[in-house]
């Protein structure tokens, strides 16, 4: 049985034996909180709990690294949303230590993609293109300058209502420990 069918197969006993009642909520989040982090697996459950979260309570954004490489990526536009139509009053980034974006370079990605099939030749197309690809699969060097740079993005951002705060944290991926390194209330009171 492939792992499609394998899911299929759960999800219908899931549905049928109504096993999803207890994750019921709206989709407006409880404390009005949203959430980038990183798609990391070990942060699926940890990160909940080392900030007392529970069903319902905050819009949760995930990709590589909690990077946003552009301000008007699905990223950014997912944060404005969750703002005005979800009614999310704060925007939290949280990165963590030992990232596999830390130092990542996009040969690493290439090669790999090179191993699975991918030619040169598409490569040289999308460089051609003007993809730079070399930049767009590139890690960052310090978790703490990243997660500063993706709230400074959102902070700047044109459609961000100015008492918005938005705050920066790194958290360990081993133990759940919180360090903070932007505290938007403080950039918020000033204006």
């Amino acid at each position: 049985m492939s792992l499609l069918d394998q899911i299929l197969s759960f999800n219908e006993a899931f549905v049928s034996e109504k096993q999803y009642e207890p994750f019921m909520t709206t989709k407006f989040p409880n404390k009005k909180l949203v959430i980038l982090t990183c798609m990391d697996t070990r942060l699926k459950q940890l990160l909940p709990r080392a900030i007392n979260l529970q069903k319902g309570d905050a819009v949760i954004i995930k990709n590589a690294g909690a990077v946003i490489s552009h301000p008007f990526g699905s990223i950014m536009r997912s944060i404005i949303v969750a703002i005005y139509e979800l009614g999310a009053q704060e925007v939290l980034v949280i990165g963590h230590h030992n990232c596999g974006m830390a130092r990542l370079e996009a040969n690493s990605v290439l090669d790999k993609a090179k191993s699975r099939g991918i030619n040169q030749e598409t490569l040289e197309v999308l460089r051609y293109s003007g993809v730079n690809i070399d930049s767009w699969l590139k890690g960052f060097n310090e978790v703490e300058d990243s997660v500063k740079h993706s709230v400074e993005i959102v902070k700047n951002h044109p459609l961000l209502p100015n008492n918005v705060p938005v705050h920066g944290l790194i958290i360990d991926p081993e133990t759940g420990k919180l360090e903070k390194v932007v505290n938007g209330y403080q950039t918020t009171m000033s204006l």
